[in-house]
């Protein structure tokens, strides 16, 4: 893990905090001195990946749900800034079921900002969506340039940006997304019908068993390592807004408002599947010879998938000094080795 400490003596929030991302940055920024609240109705986080926390002086965990406005205002109170990871993930999750993406993404977002803003944190950094960009063929991926969503997952994660930025020109409380790109690492589930690729993959790899790809495999993603977004995460929670408003204007930077704003998280690279199945059983075969043997099986093309996504982090690293460090071959080779202690 990286040791980059940026905020420290804060009270903070994180929602969805039992989650994959969620647990990682409590457990960060809890070990950099902060005093950290995690509300997560455990829907799909769960109590082991923050068991080590629980005992500890500076860590508060509420069971609760961000659609139950009474447990937001429980959630916020005291707290000065909030880290919103709470989300129902996965396009295909969201096209079986819509109503209840919808009622977690967009319901559950207005009120837990609502209430954030009612509590009088000044600072809300909530977890936005590459997805937003749809259809886009744009690339490498600019933040002012979305295409239509294709999936009811997409549509949720593009209404928050819109929820947040007029609650930033109504209310005046500050809100910055960060469009995640892939984002994959330590305690990402690898089970459930709506399993991220590569904890799926490396837990099938494990298993000796074939990996199915939707597709030929040509389409490729900006694999995004966990670390990274921690990083993110604290710079968007501790920049001057007043910085970014400049630095936009000196640059010529499209700024969405004085109080709101929205950040490609990436490294910036293009990785297809063919190539990611190809890392990760180089990767996974210096423990077990197996593996290198192991052929992947193609399968259809899922409904609501990109073709392609890779983001440009320019300005990321010009107005909140966004540095990431960890490539996809090196996050992957972090990743690997973690799910192989965890996972045999």
């Amino acid at each position: 893990m990286s040791d980059n400490t940026i905020l420290k003596g804060k009270k903070i929030l994180i929602t969805g905090g039992a989650g994959f991302i969620g647990s990682n940055l409590c457990e960060s920024l809890l070990n950099q001195g902060n005093n950290i609240t995690c509300l997560d109705n455990l829907s799909t986080g769960f109590l082991k990946n923050i068991e080590h926390l629980i005992e500890k002086d500076n860590f508060k965990f509420i069971e609760g749900d961000i659609r139950n406005y009474d447990d937001c205002l429980s959630a916020v109170d005291g707290v000065d800034i909030v880290l919103h990871q709470a989300a129902l993930g996965s396009v295909p999750r969201s096209i079986k079921d819509p109503i209840t993406s919808i009622d977690v993404n967009i319901g559950g977002f207005a009120r837990i900002l609502f209430a954030a803003k009612e509590a009088g944190v000044k600072r809300f950094v909530y977890a936005a969506s590459s997805s937003t960009y749809g259809d886009s063929k744009n690339l490498p991926k600019v933040e002012h340039i979305i295409g239509n969503p294709l999936s009811p997952y997409a549509i949720t994660k593009y209404t928050d940006e819109q929820i947040a930025r007029n609650f930033s020109d109504i209310y005046g409380i500050e809100t910055i997304g960060l469009r995640y790109f892939n984002v994959f690492g330590r305690r990402q589930d690898p089970n459930g019908a709506y399993a991220a690729v590569i904890p799926k993959w490396v837990n099938q790899l494990i298993n000796h068993k074939q990996p199915v790809i939707n597709g030929n495999g040509s389409y490729s993603r900006d694999f995004t390592y966990i670390d990274n977004v921690i990083q993110a995460n604290q710079l968007a929670a501790s920049v001057p807004f007043k910085d970014i408003v400049k630095l936009s204007e000196n640059n010529n930077i499209v700024q969405d408002s004085n109080n709101s704003s929205v950040f490609n998280i990436a490294y910036g690279g293009n990785t297809t599947l063919n190539q990611l199945i190809e890392i990760l059983k180089n990767n996974l075969s210096q423990f077990d010879n197996y593996i290198a043997d192991i052929e992947p099986i193609y399968g259809d093309i899922r409904a609501g998938d990109i073709p392609h996504s890779c983001a440009s982090i320019d300005k990321a690293k010009l107005l909140l000094g966004y540095d990431p460090e960890f490539d996809v071959n090196r996050g992957l080779s972090e990743c690997c080795k973690w799910y192989y202690d965890n996972l045999k």
